[in-house]
């Protein structure tokens, strides 16, 4: 497995690097004037390429794939049809891929799944396919990605010489 082999299974369910590194430019940009579309996609390809990434997409992707073709048991395959509000799945599987980089990325995904900037979107609002899994897995990545690069930023403000503990 390879960080290429994600980016094609990315590719075959409509979804590019670039798409991502979009969503990733609009979170990191206002902390980092320095920051360049290419940096981000760096840093998506950086998050592909670990294992645990790889794992947890493989699996979102098969789930939406099976959910498509009709192949999950009831009550599994309805929910997933319907995309159910309450399942949450989809988010706990897609924290996988944010716990990789720490309470940055936590934070990022929360915001990302509430505004569904992007790609996301259109996942989202897509009748046509089953993107229960993908639409979060993609928050997940965005949000990693983003907290990859959020970590590397040496001149990011600091904040802790502000924080008073009386």
């Amino acid at each position: 497995m390879t960080e290429q082999h994600m980016v094609q299974l990315l590719q075959r369910r409509g979804v590019t690097v670039e798409q991502i590194s979009e969503i990733v430019f609009k979170l990191q940009k206002p902390y980092n004037d320095q920051l360049s579309q290419e940096d981000c996609i760096e840093s998506v390809l950086a998050v592909l390429a670990k294992r645990e990434v790889q794992y947890t997409l493989y699996t979102g992707i098969a789930l939406d794939e099976l959910a498509e073709k009709k192949l999950l048991p009831e009550p599994l395959q309805s929910i997933l049809e319907a995309d159910e509000p309450l399942f949450g799945v989809d988010e706990t599987l897609a924290l996988g891929i944010v716990h990789v980089y720490g309470m940055i990325g936590l934070t990022s995904f929360g915001y990302l799944d509430k505004e569904k900037m992007g790609i996301i979107r259109t996942l989202n609002d897509d009748k046509s396919s089953v993107h229960v899994f993908l639409d979060d897995l993609i928050c997940g990545l965005a949000a990693a990605a983003s907290a990859r690069i959020a970590h590397q930023n040496e001149h990011a403000p600091d904040y802790s010489s502000k924080l008073r503990l009386d």
